[in-house]
């Protein structure tokens, strides 16, 4: 049941027959409701990608609302939408069921502030040294903008920020880390943000560390794929014997049949399971 609060010429709120009514940032919506049907493979590609970048965006949400977050003022989207809309256009790789995250892609923060120049990183027995060139617009003061910094771990699907680490002027800093995560594939990024907090730096790739490794999910998914191959192999092979007629047993009988349904469940079980070689 939805309820008029603004009368019959107002915006409802609730559910009427299949449609919902509700606010979403001070704005009336509708959607429609009801039981979907089997989603396409073109619904299950856009479900994975939205899986993909919210998995990923989800570690780093502090960084996320900092680095969008003057974007989203004065509009009825907040900053997650915008860092999630731009990554899944730009920042996803491969082809469904294999997507994954193009890490010199990943834009986390857009703005207007300029960033620093001779960007630098080093990998040391206790940590990473950042460096920049201090330099700043005199009359701008820029010298006092903060250091913002994301790393993310893929292994485990984690990231750490650093929202405010350094001032722009001090050229350097450093994060300090086990020497269990120094050994992790990390991707870097940099980002500068007036003291002020009305500007923001595009965000900055500084780099891979370590390579890149299959995380727990992949390998987990590279197992799955191998399993379902192995089984729809030998189905397969008894099937188009049998369509081929290279062996005695017949093709209309129910014992077919059940082997044909066989086929065709695992042929589209393997065309939408992750984890394919290549």
């Amino acid at each position: 049941m939805a309820k008029a609060l603004n009368g019959p010429q107002g915006h409802f709120n609730g559910k009427i027959g299949k449609l919902v009514f509700y606010m979403l940032n001070g704005v009336p919506v509708v959607r429609l409701i009801g039981r979907p049907g089997k989603p396409s493979k073109a619904q299950l590609a856009n479900h994975s990608t939205m899986s993909v970048t919210s998995r990923f965006l989800g570690t780093m949400k502090d960084f996320i609302k900092l680095g969008y977050g003057l974007q989203a003022k004065g509009t009825t989207r907040n900053a997650h939408n915008l860092a999630t809309s731009y990554h899944k256009k730009h920042a996803l790789i491969g082809e469904y069921p294999n997507i994954k995250i193009d890490y010199s892609k990943v834009v986390l923060s857009e703005g207007t502030l300029s960033v620093a120049e001779d960007l630098k990183i080093v990998k040391t027995e206790a940590g990473l040294e950042i460096s920049w060139n201090p330099d700043f617009q005199q009359g701008k003061r820029n010298y006092d903008d903060s250091v913002m910094i994301m790393v993310h771990f893929p292994e485990s699907n984690t990231s750490r920020d650093y929202l405010n680490i350094a001032r722009r002027s001090e050229g350097k800093c450093f994060l300090g880390f086990m020497e269990q995560q120094l050994e992790q594939q990390m991707e870097v990024y940099i980002a500068f943000r007036s003291a002020d907090g009305e500007q923001i730096s595009d965000s900055v790739y500084l780099g891979n560390l370590n390579g890149q490794k299959p995380t727990k999910e992949e390998l987990h998914n590279q197992y799955k794929y191998e399993s379902v191959k192995e089984r729809f192999d030998r189905v397969a092979k008894m099937y188009l014997d049998q369509c081929k007629g290279t062996n005695s047993e017949p093709t209309n009988n129910k014992a077919f049949r059940h082997l044909q349904k066989e086929y065709e469940v695992l042929k589209e079980k393997l065309d939408r399971t992750p984890g394919k070689p290549g």
